[in-house]
């Protein structure tokens, strides 16, 4: 039962298909650079890469650091990259028997206070943009300008396709029923993360105060038209809505990604509206 939970999170997060591309550096695994933070009860393990404005880049369930290896060198040439494993992912271990998305993004409020850091630009995919979102929704004196690709409000089936919902369901039912068999809570809690959060209400999305890009793949696990409800809702929003690609899009657009993302951190947002709407 737990390789098939390994399993589902291969398929949504395509951790080992970004860990297969080409790299020198080991992201996700590098003494360099790596160092654990002791905050909000446990310790954060964290990874730095080069200098300038600060950018905090946040993985999605089941991942790690590694999951950005594409885009830490393009960023890394003019930013402060801060990564780290989420609570009860990668080298970030929590024992304790909840797991929620608003811990984990006080969990990086507080990891940027630790750091000394009073806002910073955001990249977060899939739970990394639930993430993401909550940070701006919670501490938004933290976020600057957000960008995620693949996230979601509620976890049924107005945000999540039929078939994708079908194939996560009977894991869920399973890991529940078997819960107290498996060596370790961590699966079990993630596999309940997926299926029973976010439950974040369209009110809180209207509260964000900063530029954001709402991105999504045509063909994602979430549902375009929930995607563009995230985009509609927020103040400040641009929607990039990438072709031909599912739920990985900063690896099946890995250069455009970085690029229009790393473009979008730095041009001003500009309204539009009446007239402007015709240019």
């Amino acid at each position: 039962m737990k390789k098939l939970i390994l399993a589902l999170f291969i398929i949504f997060f395509s951790s080992l298909l970004v860990q297969s591309q080409e790299k020198k550096v080991p992201y996700g695994n590098n003494p360099a650079t790596g160092k654990y933070y002791e905050l909000r009860g446990i310790k954060i393990y964290t990874e730095v890469y080069g200098t300038g404005e600060p950018l905090l880049v946040i993985h999605g369930n089941g991942g790690s650091i590694a999951d950005f290896s594409l885009q830490i060198p393009y960023f890394e040439k003019n930013y402060k990259v801060i990564l780290a494993d989420n609570r009860a992912q990668g080298k970030t271990r929590d024992n304790g028997d909840s797991l929620t998305y608003e811990m984990m993004a006080d969990d990086y409020d507080a990891l940027l206070t630790a750091m000394g850091i009073d806002s910073a630009n955001v990249i977060g995919w899939s739970d990394g943009g639930i993430n993401s979102l909550l940070l701006a929704i919670r501490h938004p004196k933290k976020v600057k300008k957000m960008a995620f690709t693949g996230a979601n409000l509620v976890p049924d089936s107005t945000a999540v396709y039929k078939d994708v919902a079908e194939l996560v369901q009977p894991m869920y039912e399973n890991a529940m029923k078997n819960k107290d068999k498996l060596s370790s809570k961590t699966s079990w809690k993630l596999m309940k993360l997926l299926v029973e959060q976010p439950n974040i209400p369209l009110t809180d999305l209207q509260t964000i105060q900063c530029p954001t890009l709402v991105i999504a793949g045509d063909h994602d696990v979430i549902r375009v038209e929930h995607t563009v409800q995230i985009f509609t809702n927020i103040p400040k929003a641009n929607l990039w809505i990438l072709p031909n690609s599912g739920h990985a899009t900063p690896i099946a657009y890995k250069d455009e990604f970085n690029a229009v993302v790393d473009r979008f951190f730095k041009t001003t947002y500009r309204e539009i509206n009446s007239k402007a709407r015709f240019y």
